[in-house]
């Protein structure tokens, strides 16, 4: 059974930097897309960033420049390296996985077949 658990969020100021972590177990396929997504009250479930197996990425518009998203395969760990941060990136952050071999991945919400609960990122101005 795949599990992904999330950690390393918080309170941060406006322009304040953050590092989210997500830690997975239980593929029976090592080739997959990870992503990172997040979800702000009332809001829908948006994108954020995705990577593949042999780490080409993307981001959403809305980060890109801001968040690094990587991964440490030998520890099963995919990262979110968030700096510059601002009021709207609050909301609760979660990793997701796809299985299967994609040359490129995107943070696109109904593709992922597993998900964390969750971290939240609180960006106070």
């Amino acid at each position: 059974q795949v599990q992904l658990v999330e950690s390393g969020g918080g309170s941060v100021q406006s322009g304040g930097s953050l590092t989210l972590s997500c830690t997975s177990s239980g593929y029976s396929d090592s080739s997959n897309c990870m992503g990172w997504f997040r979800q702000a009250p009332g809001k829908e479930r948006e994108g954020v960033a995705a990577i593949t197996d042999n780490g080409n990425t993307s981001y959403s518009n809305s980060v890109k420049g801001r968040f690094t998203i990587s991964q440490d395969n030998a520890k099963n760990t995919l990262y979110l390296q968030m700096t510059s941060l601002k009021p709207e990136d609050t909301a609760m952050y979660y990793c997701a996985a796809r299985e299967g071999a994609y040359p490129w991945c995107y943070p696109i919400p109904h593709a992922y077949d597993y998900w964390g609960q969750g971290t939240q990122v609180t960006v106070s101005s």
